[in-house]
């Protein structure tokens, strides 16, 4: 078997994302390999509404941040996220962290392939609605460009109640009844 000795783990800052950070950190603590972690920015955090006086009535006062503003503050949000997993972190040998700004299931591959990873792991959303159905979720583009293997790591889902699931309806056991007397 292939020896695991460059991870990567994409993340949305999301509470989600922090199952497969801390799942890849003990991989990588394991197999003492390396940890790269990703945040794609979302174009769209690019934009502000530029508001002088009364300007924000006009169509034409959208103007872009530049793009080392969107860099940075993404910077910041990436260190929040992963203050609670320092001590964790400090366990595996080399961590790196990467921040691009592009779509994100193709900028996941290209620095997949950048980085020359053995291992992508993911925390997929569960629900995603009409989009889902149509476009498929991020993690399963992913895994269809993906260079190397895609581990998906997701939540549990709750358990249902068992009783009576096993049984066929007509031999299900019969309802107590008050007796009278």
């Amino acid at each position: 078997m292939k020896r695991i000795e460059k991870l990567l783990v994409p993340t949305d800052l999301s509470d989600n994302s922090r199952r497969g950070l801390l799942y890849a950190c003990s991989l990588a603590a394991e197999n003492k390999g390396a940890l790269t972690i990703l945040h794609v920015v979302n174009e769209f955090a690019a934009w502000e509404l530029y508001c002088g006086e009364f300007t924000f009535l006009e169509s034409t006062t959208r103007q872009a941040w530049p793009a080392d503003r969107v860099i940075a503050e993404a910077n910041l949000d990436v260190n929040r996220f992963l203050e609670p997993h320092l001590e964790t972190l400090k366990n595996i040998p080399a961590v790196n962290k990467r921040l691009v700004l592009g779509s994100i299931a193709e900028q996941i591959v290209t620095v997949a392939e950048e980085e020359k990873a053995d291992l992508v792991v993911m925390s997929p959303r569960r629900h995603r609605g009409l989009r889902r159905i149509f476009s498929g979720g991020i993690t399963d583009r992913v895994t269809r460009m993906s260079p190397c293997p895609v581990l998906s790591v997701a939540p549990p889902l709750p358990s249902r109640p068992w009783r009576g699931a096993l049984l066929p309806v007509p031999f299900r056991w019969p309802r107590q009844r008050p007796v009278t007397i």
